[in-house]
């Protein structure tokens, strides 16, 4: 019975994902950007909350900088994480926009 209730609700459940920002800076160049998304199933936030867990604490995302990592729930922003001086950037690429 408890199957039948998961498999009733499971379509009805928000959808995860995290999505990781590299910035990339070249002197002399304009700033580029690379998003990288893994999308999770329907109701799968334990999954989606480990594995933003693991991208956080890996020592590749920490060296690689400035990089920015979110996790989002149907669309919103719930937990995040940047390393490096990526507010500095984003003001950067909006003055160089105008």
């Amino acid at each position: 019975m408890k199957r039948f209730f998961k498999k009733a609700i499971t379509p009805f459940l928000p959808s995860y994902e995290v999505v990781c920002t590299t910035y990339q800076i070249i002197p002399g160049l304009p700033i580029t950007k690379k998003l990288t998304k893994h999308a999770f199933d329907k109701g799968a936030s334990k999954d989606a909350k480990d594995f933003f867990g693991k991208v956080v604490a890996s020592d590749l995302t920490r060296k690689l900088a400035p990089v920015e990592v979110h996790l989002k729930v149907a669309g919103l922003t719930i937990k995040k994480a940047h390393f490096g001086p990526v507010q500095n950037l984003k003001k950067k690429m909006i003055a160089a926009q105008s």
